[in-house]
């Protein structure tokens, strides 16, 4: 008899966190792929819905530490949006 390796809602948030934004926004390409199909059992439907919440949630984390940097970055701490034509001079 094979045992399967149960994780914890910490291990897996864990995992969540391990996976850089590009690879994050693929897998939850992929599951949401998979559960527009409708090929997924209810409990599988179920733990690809919690593991997409938690790739959401890593990428929200993401995007917001990145706008950080871009704050810390500027001048005064403000986003200002890009002219094209600033970037000839």
């Amino acid at each position: 008899m094979t045992e399967k390796k149960k994780t914890s809602k910490n291990e897996e948030a864990n995992n969540a966190e391990s996976v850089n934004f590009e690879a994050a926004m693929a897998e939850l390409e992929q599951l949401v792929k998979q559960m527009e199909n409708g090929d997924l059992s209810l409990d599988a439907s179920l733990k690809a819905f919690e593991r997409g919440v938690l790739l959401t949630r890593q990428c929200q984390k993401s995007l917001a530490e990145a706008e950080l940097k871009v704050k810390m970055l500027s001048a005064d701490g403000v986003l200002e949006d890009l002219n094209l034509s600033d970037l000839d001079d």
